[in-house]
């Protein structure tokens, strides 16, 4: 009976000290802080930091805390309206500014050694001696090569600010030389290529709108006309856009005046919109445009702008759908945001941005798995309601700018030896092989008509195939029409890329197998 009652006198004394304990739990969180419900100049976000900060157990990186707030809230806004820390909002500016601080190189990295494709003509590192196919051994004292060092830590390594010194050692001839180079600013080119396809027929490829883009255009459009170019074809595929003015001013380049080019509109920005002022040299020029699904936001402005005043032909697949104005605000501290805050309409009132889902960011993927890539009528077109051109065509919205003429992705040439070639990125150390043992001829080559008897010589293909089969691959005699119809012109331009005519020599030969092209030169118009 005693040992009863002192378990149960040790039971009651633990309920009372789990009572006042409850209570006192109770009381602080009973504290209630004064919320009048006001959620429009964001109280109650800045009450629970506040909060956070008086009370929280542990000492708090309030810069974290902070940064991780916004990046959670603007989550809840559209999947472009984005929080930028300073590292990523320097690299953001840098893509777009036509401009970085660097060493001025191309490279490649085909077997775990990066090797110079190019140096860029009045650089810091033709000024210091780098030669095209030189291997990078070192940056500083540390070693890049032979060591699966990413290719982002190499360019990492080599930029920084413009006069700061940096020492790289390369690998030529099998002598390992070591070069102090001093960085400065390096132009980054958004035309890729620019040359004529035949006798009346150009073609500008343009990788993105960029602070240069329009007189990069303009120049490589001059330099075609000058060439007799009466018809263009302007590559906008993978394109994923950049600053809208430039889209504006290479619009304006093919437009009568008055001519409705774009118009943009949100909640707190009236609309607004811009017109062709008839200034443009391109305005009797034939045009096709090309795009694909990777095509977005000015380059999808510029096609808009083309098919609703019937300007010219699109061709490809349907664009990305990226129809928002972005417009920047930095800080201080080097940080800043991209905040949505209007859509762009294309002249017959498409909305270009497409519609935001649970499945937004894999899009593309869905495009795939639903059969758009390949099939045209599986294309996700909104024919709820009609737009039409100036000429009366009917276009449909639903996000993206759908071709006039539709070019599916050719899946029907991936051969074995083709895939298993992809694998080992055999074509791309392939060319680099045979620019080590050409390389003073190859890279004194200057015009594309050489360029091709000189590799027609060489008997690309029979050393090719040597090559893979020295690493256990071998082309089947069922194989082998493909080969020559498709992964010739690839190790064609691959190896032509090591001349002076660069990626234009990469383009020409390439473009032989391009489907799109070849639609985009049978099209005669609308």
């Amino acid at each position: 009976m005693k040992h009863r009652s002192y378990t149960f006198a040790t039971a009651l004394l633990g309920a009372v000290v789990g009572v006042l304990v409850t209570l006192i739990v109770v009381r602080f969180t009973d504290s209630r802080k004064k919320f009048d419900g006001d959620y429009n100049r964001w109280r109650k976000l800045n009450l629970i930091l506040q909060e956070v900060e008086r009370n929280y157990v542990d000492t708090i990186d309030m810069k974290s805390i902070t940064d991780a707030a916004v990046v959670a809230a603007l989550s809840e806004l559209d999947p472009h309206t984005v929080y930028l820390p300073p590292v990523q909002l320097e690299a953001s500016e840098t893509e777009l500014a036509g401009n970085f601080e660097g060493i001025g190189i191309q490279f490649n990295v085909p077997n775990d050694t990066a090797i110079v494709l190019s140096v860029i003509p009045g650089g810091p590192s033709e000024k210091a001696g780098l030669l095209q196919g030189d291997r990078i051994m070192k940056v500083d004292s540390a070693v890049i090569a032979g060591n699966k060092t990413p290719q982002d830590s190499m360019v990492a390594k080599m930029k920084g600010p413009a006069g700061s010194k940096v020492k790289i050692t390369v690998r030529r001839d099998g002598s390992d030389i070591p070069f102090e180079i001093t960085r400065g600013k390096i132009p980054v080119h958004c035309v890729d290529a620019a040359f004529m396809i035949n006798d009346t027929t150009g073609y500008i490829r343009l990788s993105k709108f960029t602070r240069t883009t329009y007189f990069e255009f303009s120049s490589a459009a001059e330099k075609l006309l000058s060439q007799g170019m009466e018809r263009l074809l302007f590559d906008l595929r993978d394109n994923t856009g950049g600053y809208f003015d430039q889209a504006f001013l290479v619009c304006n380049e093919f437009l009568e005046k008055g001519d409705p080019i774009v118009y943009m509109e949100g909640l707190h920005r009236p609309r607004q919109d811009f017109d062709a002022d008839g200034s443009g040299k391109l305005k009797d020029i034939g045009l096709e445009v090309l795009i694909n699904e990777s095509s977005a936001s000015s380059s999808e402005i510029f096609a808009g702008a083309m098919q609703d005043n019937d300007r010219g032909v699109i061709i490809g697949r349907r664009s990305f759908g990226k129809g928002l104005v972005q417009e920047p605000i930095n800080f201080t501290d080097g940080s800043g945001i991209r905040l949505t805050v209007s859509r762009f309409y294309t002249p017959s009132g498409r909305c270009i941005q497409k519609p935001y889902s649970d499945d937004y960011a894999y899009d593309i993927y869905e495009r795939y798995a639903h059969g758009e890539m390949t099939d045209a009528d599986s294309m996700k077109v909104d024919k709820s309601k009609e737009y039409f051109t100036r000429g009366g065509r009917v276009v449909y919205g639903g996000g993206g700018i759908i071709p006039d003429v539709f070019v599916p992705l050719d899946t029907t040439r991936a051969s074995n030896f083709f895939i298993q070639a992809n694998k080992k990125s055999m074509q791309v150390r392939f060319a680099s092989a045979i620019f080590d043992r050409y390389r003073k001829t190859l890279t004194s080559i200057d015009d594309f008509d050489s360029l091709e008897r000189y590799l027609s010589a060489l008997d690309l293909k029979t050393k090719f195939l040597e090559y893979a089969a020295g690493e256990g691959l071998r082309l089947k005699p069922s194989e082998e029409a493909d080969f020559d119809q498709y992964m010739m012109p690839q190790i064609l331009a691959l190896v032509g890329r090591y001349s002076k005519l660069d990626n234009e020599a990469f383009y020409r030969f390439y473009l032989q197998i391009d489907e799109t092209v070849k639609k985009a030169l049978e099209t005669t118009g609308l």
